[in-house]
């Protein structure tokens, strides 16, 4: 596994999100102070969640309100029918790293 840092632990408030670029694109989310990360599509539509409304786990997607869990990646609210990736975070003191090339859908 390649991890690669992302930001600080301070960067991200709970229940927000943060979108890093890469060749297909992930969502940090800081959930209650446990970092998790999502691709940052929307299954259902071509819609980035990094900014979705975060309610606990969740996320919604602010273009046709699917809803996903943050720790699972599984679909809680259509009109999305597929899971999320996943991609493995790790934290290291204060230094969130995510590894970008291990994103998978959980079985």
């Amino acid at each position: 596994m390649a991890f690669t840092h992302i930001c600080m632990t301070s960067d991200i408030a709970v229940g927000e999100g943060l979108r890093i670029e890469h060749e297909e694109p992930v969502a940090l989310f800081n959930v209650d102070g446990t970092f998790v990360a999502v691709q940052d599509k929307c299954t259902h539509g071509d819609w980035s969640l990094a900014e979705g409304y975060v309610d606990g786990d969740m996320v919604e997607c602010t273009l046709h309100m699917a809803k996903f869990c943050l720790r699972t990646g599984k679909v809680c609210a259509p009109p999305a029918t597929q899971p999320l990736k996943l991609y493995p975070v790790r934290i290291e003191g204060n230094n969130v790293l995510v590894d970008l090339s291990a994103g998978a859908v959980a079985a």
